[in-house]
């Protein structure tokens, strides 16, 4: 690990100035991916703020009739065993209690959760020269390497690397937003602006300025919320990340979708929201032919590279899944 500057601020307008413009420093909450990463050499900050004292005024889980407002510094593990949002946002709940590992939900924010890197192993370990993310310009040796776990949706010719978080899926298929602290002040943001797609300039992750905070992420109520699941498929069942998932919200009137929210995980760069899947299911009767039809719509522009091309496929039957499972929930 290379030397840095250590601080701590006590409160979200002194974090805000000890990071600063230049992108040259980084907060450390949790830490779990931050510290992993420097360690192996992949992020370099020259300055370390440690926000954890922010966690008195932004760490609060409120369900409410309006909605629910959980606080960046919030622990993963605390929010997925509040009782409010396991009954009223059971996808939340379940994104959560299928990520990472006891230990590592006790300590890991939901603002640095859903910031997260990629577990591409070309990424993390920088004896591989060729990775656009961490290098601009170097180019990815994971298009013609070993890519069994990489993406298939949102792709570029420069990056192929999967996003690999579970909250983040679940928030975005609920039209989740964001409650930033700034140089600039205070503003909003849809969560689905928040991460942005490789396309020619993979090492931009996401639409934040430097010392840009997230304080709180936001989710609207609505007649989706409690007919809602995540289902994550992997390669074993603990401490593992997705090879294809689904979070699916669903109003139904009786057998017949109302309104569908769907997104999809581990098989694409950024969060995806399945919007095509979405419209396919809105007015129809809910059975298996009809959930197969919105899955193909939602894979239906994938693109595979070699050991990945059992991915589509692998997500169409993970979405097909879980719609099937969130109609027969007793709600």
């Amino acid at each position: 690990m290379r030397p840095f500057a250590f601080s701590r601020a006590d409160d979200a307008a002194a974090a805000v100035r000890g990071v600063g413009p230049g992108g040259a420093s980084a907060w450390l909450a949790g830490g779990t991916t931050l510290v992993d990463l420097m360690k192996l050499d992949v992020m370099r900050p020259t300055a370390v703020v440690d926000i954890n004292p922010l966690a008195r005024d932004h760490s609060a889980i409120e369900a409410r009739s309006g909605g629910l407002r959980l606080g960046a510094l919030a622990r993963m593990a605390d929010v997925a065993d509040h009782p409010g949002v396991n009954r009223d946002y059971p996808v939340i709940a379940q994104s959560l209690v299928l990520a990472a590992s006891p230990q590592l939900r006790n300590m890991a924010s939901l603002g640095g959760n859903v910031l997260q890197r990629t577990r591409c192993t070309y990424f993390r370990d920088v004896s591989w020269t060729a990775c656009n993310k961490r290098d601009p310009g170097s180019g990815c040796a994971a298009i013609g390497g070993v890519n069994r776990r990489h993406a298939v949706l949102g792709v570029s010719a420069q990056c192929i690397a999967t996003y690999p978080g579970d909250l983040a899926v679940a928030l975005i298929a609920l039209d989740a937003g964001l409650d930033i602290l700034g140089p600039g002040g205070a503003r909003t943001m849809a969560f689905a602006d928040l991460h942005r797609p490789p396309g020619a300039t993979p090492h931009i992750e996401n639409s934040l300025a430097p010392g840009d905070l997230i304080l709180a992420l936001t989710v609207p109520a609505g007649p989706w919320t409690r007919r809602s699941l995540y289902l994550k498929v992997r390669d074993r069942q603990s401490y593992e990340f997705a090879l294809a998932s689904a979070a699916v919200a669903l109003d139904m009137d009786g057998d017949t979708v109302r309104t569908a929210r769907i997104a999809l995980g581990g098989v694409a760069t950024i969060p995806w929201r399945a919007r095509e899947a979405e419209a396919a299911l809105a007015g129809r009767r809910l059975d298996e032919a009809a959930a197969r039809g919105a899955a193909d719509a939602a894979l239906a522009g994938a693109v595979t590279h070699g050991q990945n091309a059992y991915k589509p496929e692998l997500g169409r039957r993970t979405l097909v899944r879980a719609l099937l499972a969130a109609k027969a929930m007793e709600v």
